[in-house]
C-alpha cells in the first residue's frame, strides 16, 4: 500500500513538474505573439492556455496535471505552426 501511495506522489509532482516547464515554455513564447504576422486565432488560444492552466476550474482535478499539460501542448504546437506557415519565417526550436 505504501508502494502505490508514493508512487501516486511521485507521479503527480512529475506531471506538475511538467506542467509549470510547458507554462514556462508558452511565456516564452509570448514574444510571437507580439508579431503582426501570427494569427489572432493562435494569440487568443495562447491565452486561453494560460488561463486555463491558472484557473481553479478543470476538467480533470489538480493533482492530476494531464488537462493542463494537454492544452498547454496544444497551445505551443498551434503558435509555433503560426509562425512556421508564414513566408520567410520559421518556428523557434
Amino acid at each position: 500500500m505504501t508502494f502505490w501511495l508514493v508512487a501516486a506522489v511521485a507521479l503527480a509532482v512529475a506531471a506538475a513538474v511538467y506542467a509549470a516547464v510547458l507554462l514556462v515554455r508558452v511565456f516564452r513564447a509570448r514574444q510571437l505573439l507580439m508579431d503582426a504576422g501570427v494569427p489572432l486565432r493562435s494569440k487568443a488560444l495562447f491565452w486561453a492556455a494560460v488561463l486555463y492552466t491558472v484557473s481553479p476550474v478543470d476538467l480533470v482535478p489538480d493533482p492530476v496535471y494531464l488537462d493542463d499539460i494537454g492544452v498547454l501542448l496544444v497551445a505551443l504546437r498551434a503558435l509555433h505552426t503560426a509562425v512556421a506557415d508564414r513566408p520567410g519565417r520559421s518556428a523557434p526550436p
